[in-house]
C-alpha cells in the first residue's frame, strides 16, 4: 500500500493555542494501528506536549511539512502557512460565512486545497463525531466558581489554567466552599454534561426545577434546565421540542421565574437567534433580579443573555456589567454589578486533557474513513472545499467565497 504521510502542524493564529489533535502516545497508537502512516510533527515551543516528548517515541521533529499528504491542527491556519495540493483538517470557522476567515476559505481555493473541517465531522444522523464540548464544559463550570468566589471573598481555587490536567483540576474542586447559594445550568449536550462534571465533583447537590423555584436548602444546590423547563408556548399548549426547534419564535421565555431565586447561571445551551432571550437588559434592571455571576461557558456575544457584550479571554476571564446602565466595569468593582465570565477558547485552559479526549475521538472513529474507506460519508460530508472548488454540501458557501 501507498504511504501516507500525515503532519501535526504547530498552531500559528494568535493568541496561541496550546492544544493538538494528538498525544505522543496516541501517535504510538496511530502507527500500530495503520503501519502504513509515517508521522512527522512540525517544531512548535508552545504546544502542551513538548517537542521532546514526541521525539523520545522516535516521532521526527521538523520545520518543514512540505512532504506530507495530510496535515492536522485545532485552530485556524494562517494563510501564510498553507501548503498548496494538501488535505487539511482544522477547525476552518467558515460554515456560517464568518467575515473574519473569508481570505482563509478563498486561500484554501486557490491553493486547491481539500479542507476538512472538525466541527462538520458527524454521523448520518447529524451528530457531532469530535468536539471539545465536554472541557468547555468543564472549565467554564469551574471558573464560574472561580468568579463566584473571588467576588465573594468566601473562598480561593487555582485558575484552570494553573492545573496540570483534569485531575488535578478535580482535586482543586475540592477547596470550594460555597454558601447555600442557587445555581443554574443550561444545556444538556456535552456542554452541559461536562459542567455537570464540575458541579459534581464539588460536591454541589442537583435538585429538579419545581424544588429549586420554590424550597429554601442548607446548602449549595443547582438545578439543569432544558429549553422546556423555561419556554412557554405562545398559543398555549405543551411544549413541543420539534416544533422548538423548528419554529422557537412560536414561544417565549420565562427564565425570569429561575433569576429571582438563582446566584450563578452557567449558560451552555445552543442558542437560536430566533429563539427568545434568556431575558432582557430591563428584565435584568429589576431588583428581583437576583444573579450575581453569569459564566457564558456558549459565549454568544449580544445573544441570549444581554450581559455578554464581549468575550474575554484566559488572562483577563472577567468584567463587571453595571445593568442599571448597561455598561461593562472593571472586574470585581461593585457588589451590585453582574460578573460575566465569557471566554471564548474554554477548552484551552486544559489543553493535555482535552487533547487526549479529542486524539481518541479522532482515533476511533475519523481515522480509518479518512485513512481507508469512507464507507458511510463521514469525511465526504465535512469536506469543504477540493481541487479549487466548493462541495456540493457547501455550496451555498460560494457568494462568501468568491466575492
Amino acid at each position: 500500500m501507498k504511504t501516507t504521510n500525515l503532519g501535526i502542524i504547530r498552531e500559528g493564529k494568535t493568541p496561541p493555542d496550546k492544544r493538538v489533535p494528538f498525544t505522543p502516545k496516541q501517535l504510538e497508537e496511530i502507527i500500530d494501528l495503520f503501519p502504513d502512516v509515517k508521522i512527522t510533527v512540525q517544531h512548535s515551543a508552545i504546544r502542551c506536549f513538548q517537542d521532546s516528548e514526541y521525539s523520545n517515541l522516535g516521532f521526527e521533529i521538523k520545520e518543514e511539512l512540505n512532504h506530507c499528504n495530510i496535515i492536522m491542527g485545532i485552530k485556524e491556519v494562517p494563510i501564510e502557512m498553507l501548503l498548496a495540493n494538501k488535505t487539511y483538517l482544522f477547525f476552518s470557522h467558515t460554515i456560517k460565512k464568518q467575515p473574519y476567515n473569508k481570505k482563509l476559505l478563498q486561500a484554501v481555493l486557490e491553493k486547491k486545497i481539500r479542507l476538512i473541517d472538525y466541527e462538520v465531522l458527524k454521523d448520518r444522523l447529524g451528530n457531532r463525531l469530535v468536539a471539545f464540548g465536554r472541557f468547555a464544559g468543564i472549565v467554564g463550570a469551574y471558573n464560574g466558581l472561580w468568579t463566584y468566589g473571588k467576588k465573594t471573598n468566601s473562598f480561593s481555587i487555582r485558575r484552570a489554567y494553573e492545573c496540570f490536567d483534569v485531575n488535578d483540576l478535580k482535586l482543586e474542586l475540592r477547596k470550594v466552599k460555597l454558601p447555600p447559594i442557587k445555581i443554574i445550568l443550561t444545556g444538556g449536550g456535552r456542554v452541559g454534561k461536562g459542567a455537570m462534571e464540575t458541579l459534581d465533583t464539588a460536591g454541589i447537590r442537583k435538585v429538579n426545577p419545581h424544588d429549586f423555584l420554590t424550597r429554601q436548602f442548607d446548602e449549595p444546590v443547582y438545578v439543569q434546565l432544558a429549553s422546556a423547563d423555561y419556554h412557554t408556548r405562545k398559543e398555549g399548549g405543551h411544549f413541543i421540542r420539534e416544533e422548538f426547534h423548528k419554529h422557537p419564535e412560536r414561544y417565549v421565555s420565562h427564565f425570569m421565574l429561575f433569576t429571582k431565586v438563582a446566584d450563578i447561571l452557567m449558560a451552555g445551551a445552543y442558542w437560536n437567534p430566533q429563539a427568545p432571550v434568556l431575558f432582557t437588559k430591563e428584565e435584568m434592571q429589576s431588583p428581583a433580579f437576583k444573579i450575581q455571576v453569569i459564566a457564558d461557558i456558549t459565549c454568544d456575544i449580544n445573544g441570549s443573555i444581554p450581559s455578554t457584550i464581549r468575550a474575554t479571554d484566559i488572562q483577563h476571564p472577567v468584567y463587571d456589567f453595571d445593568a442599571q446602565t448597561f455598561t461593562e466595569q472593571p472586574a470585581f468593582s461593585h457588589n451590585k454589578n453582574i460578573s460575566v465570565m465569557a471566554i471564548d477558547n474554554l477548552p484551552c485552559e486544559l489543553p493535555r486533557s482535552a487533547s487526549e479526549e479529542f486524539g481518541r475521538d479522532l482515533i476511533d472513529r475519523i481515522l480509518k474513513p479518512l485513512l481507508e474507506k469512507d464507507e458511510d460519508g463521514i469525511i465526504a460530508r465535512a469536506t469543504i472545499a477540493e481541487n479549487g472548488h466548493l462541495t456540493s454540501f457547501y455550496a451555498y458557501l460560494e457568494d462568501y467565497a468568491r466575492k
